[in-house]
């Protein structure tokens, strides 16, 4: 891989990682209703997660969902049907968590098992493998795309989380929150129109 296409993986791996998706809107409201530091175990699960589902589709997986339409089919289904159940459960957020209560934040296991159910992560996934991997040198090719997404991911996922907690404090309202948790729960569920069709 040239030093060129590698920058445009990186800038690709950076602009796919970091506009609204599922996962960001999550992290939004995450760190909203949780704080930056606890949301930190979700966005580190969100990396790992799209590391693994990158490995998986470059070594394999996604020749399988290929070939097997029926899966990618119920795997978008399974992914649709999650976001909708996250969804409901911001929108219904009523309240800023004290501790107290039962609300918490998403955990490293759950935002990495996240990933493999997760429409714009697959679409992500399979258009990286396709464009940036080189037939010739491919294992190096499929690790160089991790890497470039490893890079890019963190200072992504931890911009929509940073702004969230900064939002905190404004919206301490209750009258606020519920509409901000409202308005992040209808993008959310927005996210997955382009996936889903």
């Amino acid at each position: 891989m040239t030093a060129e296409t590698f920058a445009a993986l990186v800038l690709f791996a950076f602009v796919t990682s970091v506009t609204s998706g599922p996962n960001n809107m999550m992290l939004f409201a995450s760190g909203v209703n949780f704080g930056f530091r606890r949301t930190l175990p979700h966005m580190i699960g969100i990396g790992c997660g799209f590391l693994s589902l990158l490995l998986g589709v470059g070594f394999g997986l996604g020749a399988l969902l290929e070939t097997v339409p029926t899966l990618y089919l119920a795997l978008k289904l399974l992914g649709g049907g999650y976001l909708l159940y996250i969804a409901w459960k911001i929108g219904t957020s009523r309240a800023l968590p004290d501790g107290k209560v039962g609300a918490r934040p998403m955990t490293f296991l759950e935002a990495a098992a996240f990933q493999w159910v997760n429409p714009k992560a697959w679409v992500m996934a399979v258009t990286a493998m396709t464009l940036y991997t080189d037939p010739d040198r491919y294992p190096l090719s499929v690790t160089l795309v991790g890497f470039a997404f490893t890079l890019t991911n963190m200072p992504s996922v931890s911009t929509w989380a940073g702004f969230g907690s900064v939002m905190r404090q404004w919206l301490s309202d209750p009258v606020r929150l519920k509409w901000f948790n409202i308005t992040m729960a209808l993008l959310l569920v927005a996210s997955l129109w382009p996936m889903l069709r």
